[in-house]
């Protein structure tokens, strides 16, 4: 009896562990979750619906890449999040961030819902369409940061690989979430009914996932890192100003290390919409269908490549994947131009499991970058002016190249550029995985 008794305080506080484990990766991955649950939304509405509901004067491929320059805003100002709550993370505290920047994208999001068409306020319409993206942009500069750090600073720190990427599985979750969601209006609605009004309910049901995370977020402590920080007051005032004086360097490391899988997932989610459904003429179902599968595939294994990383490195993992990915950029166009729909799924699949292979590691690798008093800022910095070279435009330029050239050769070499600047980025970086934050 004795025996077994002893061995209570041990199980329950592995049933702990695990319980608070799993609150930090749902806390940490709900952010990035609502925030890539916003852009599928708006980048299968960009795709498929804005260019008559905002920009209706136009051609229809003219109006994608119109509605993509909107898109591509949200990118824009996320730097003037990264320096708002970059700073204030790192002075303030990664928790009080982290809940501020869930409501306003939240928020933004469900006023796009409720947005008057071109038909209705002309003009003025697009234009708070770009106001809306622009402030949705501003929390997200904050958010990828701050996620990443919950969980990380948390944890283990021979498991900060894994932990980190908890943050990282947000994107696909949010993806599966909102293609799910968008699917099912349009299975329940006619074509009419979708592009009248049946568009709004997916940017409406944002509400819910900011409710869910902010009942999640509000039962995380702050991470024990800041909290040292604060008790030793090793904190900063000018967090900013230290990451551009004193650690250019690794700024320029951890951003270029971002383009090449944020240009691939724009290829591989945002473009394929658009080519399946306008170039090659096939039905929409066809292409949500893919992007659901494959964000499955890459919820599961984002985590498993973190993990992978936390024994083999960071660069030889991330390395790995950005070569396969320039191989499959071109492997990519080849299978969808089958126009078998077994075969463009299989293109969406791979390369949202070679995409895993960089983002599993990706976010211990930013973070690890830059000491903790300027952790927060740095990754901000990074993650925001990363994304607008990598993600932002992506979907503008990888639609450009298409009508204008009128071959994916084109896309397939601009997206292979990006991916070269990703592998010299991790050439000149230094191993990080087994180094003490």
């Amino acid at each position: 009896m004795a025996n077994t008794d002893s061995t209570l305080p041990h199980a329950s506080g592995a049933r702990a562990s695990h319980s608070k484990t799993g609150r930090l990766a749902a806390a940490s991955s709900i952010g990035t979750a609502l925030e890539w649950y916003d852009f599928t939304v708006y980048n299968i509405m960009a795709a498929l619906v804005f260019n008559h509901v905002f920009f209706p004067s136009f051609d229809p491929l003219v109006g994608t890449i119109l509605a993509f320059s909107t898109y591509a805003v949200g990118y824009i100002s996320r730097p003037v999040g990264g320096f708002i709550f970059g700073h204030l993370g790192d002075v303030a505290g990664r928790k009080a961030v982290l809940i501020t920047t869930l409501v306003i994208m939240g928020v933004t999001t469900a006023l796009m819902g409720l947005l008057p068409g071109y038909a209705v306020w002309g003009i003025w319409s697009p234009v708070l369409l770009v106001a809306l993206r622009f402030i949705q942009g501003i929390a997200l500069g904050g958010e990828w940061a701050g996620a990443v750090l919950l969980s990380m600073e948390h944890g283990d720190a021979n498991k900060r690989g894994r932990n980190a990427s908890f943050a990282q599985v947000g994107p696909s979750c949010g993806t599966l979430i909102g293609t799910g969601f968008i699917t099912l209006v349009t299975v329940a609605l006619s074509g009419e009914q979708f592009q009248e009004w049946g568009w709004r309910i997916p940017f409406l049901l944002s509400l819910l996932l900011v409710m869910f995370g902010l009942w999640l977020r509000r039962g995380v402590e702050e991470t024990p890192t800041f909290v040292a920080m604060q008790q030793a007051e090793k904190t900063t005032h000018t967090p900013l100003k230290e990451v551009f004086v004193r650690y250019p360097r690794e700024l320029l490391i951890a951003g270029g290390s971002r383009i090449g899988s944020d240009v691939l997932y724009a290829l591989v989610v945002v473009f394929t919409l658009t080519y399946v459904t306008t170039v090659l003429q096939l039905p929409r179902p066809l292409a949500l269908m893919a992007t659901m599968l494959g964000a499955i595939g890459n919820a599961i294994t984002v985590p498993m490549f973190g993990a992978l990383s936390d024994k083999l490195g960071r660069r030889p993992v991330y390395i790995a994947g950005a070569l396969l990915a320039m191989v499959w950029s071109f492997v990519f166009f080849v299978l969808l131009d089958s126009s078998q729909p077994v075969l463009i799924v299989l293109a969406v699949i791979g390369g949202l499991l070679i995409h895993a292979v960089m983002y599993g590691p990706q976010a211990a690798f930013v973070t690890e970058q830059f000491p903790s008093h300027v952790r927060y800022a740095g990754s901000s910095l990074a993650y925001t002016l990363a994304g607008i070279i990598g993600g932002g435009f992506a979907p503008l330029i990888i639609t450009t190249l298409y009508k204008e050239m009128g071959s994916t050769l084109w896309v397939s070499l601009y997206v292979s550029l990006a991916l070269l600047i990703t592998l010299f980025a991790l050439w000149k970086a230094k191993e990080t995985a087994h180094r003490p934050l």
